[in-house]
């Protein structure tokens, strides 16, 4: 007999589809395919953590808790940091990292 897995689900955060939408329309403006591809690899990506949450590495920074976050790559220079609570998995941001860290949610 197998052992139970456990059924995640993804939440995302009102501020990430901002900022994801903010990274879309900057890109529209010099292709839009190329925008619609960045919002179908996140939607992509963030729906794949249901299965996977902890292959991703601790995102530890001085100022949050240690351990709290988790983050992966996604579109070569995006980086989705989020959190597994229970069963839940909160998207809490969407960063460029190509971007200095103040501008980041968290």
């Amino acid at each position: 007999m197998e052992p139970e897995r456990t059924v995640y689900h993804a939440i995302i955060a009102p501020a990430v589809y901002d900022r994801m939408y903010e990274h879309f329309t900057f890109l529209a403006r010099v292709s839009e395919s190329a925008a619609r591809r960045l919002l179908d690899t996140f939607m992509k990506d963030i729906r794949s953590l249901v299965s996977m949450p902890f292959a991703y590495p601790p995102y530890d920074r001085v100022f949050l808790p240690k351990g709290k976050y988790r983050y992966m790559l996604s579109g070569k220079r995006y980086r989705i940091v989020y959190q597994v609570v229970d069963d839940a998995i909160y998207v809490d941001d969407v960063q460029d990292c190509r971007q200095d860290n103040d501008k980041n949610l968290i």
